[in-house]
């Protein structure tokens, strides 16, 4: 399992960020999941977000953050 897993877009669109069981944040746009990366020592220039070894995306890629309809 990769060690960062966002989850599926919640009902505003926001999605749950947890690294290795720690929850990091919720982000709107994959500009914020770097941003919530860089918390934890992770470097902005060295984070692809389709390097599925670091990030798991579950509900939709990086391109997905339409609002669920839960």
């Amino acid at each position: 399992m990769a060690p960062v897993v966002v989850h599926a877009p919640d009902a505003e669109g926001g999605r749950r960020v947890v690294a290795r069981g720690r929850i990091l944040g919720v982000a709107y746009n994959a500009m914020d999941v770097l941003d919530l990366l860089e918390t934890i020592g992770l470097e902005r220039a060295d984070v692809r977000l389709d390097d599925a070894d670091l990030i798991d995306w579950r509900g939709g890629g990086s391109y997905e953050w339409t609002p669920s309809s839960r």
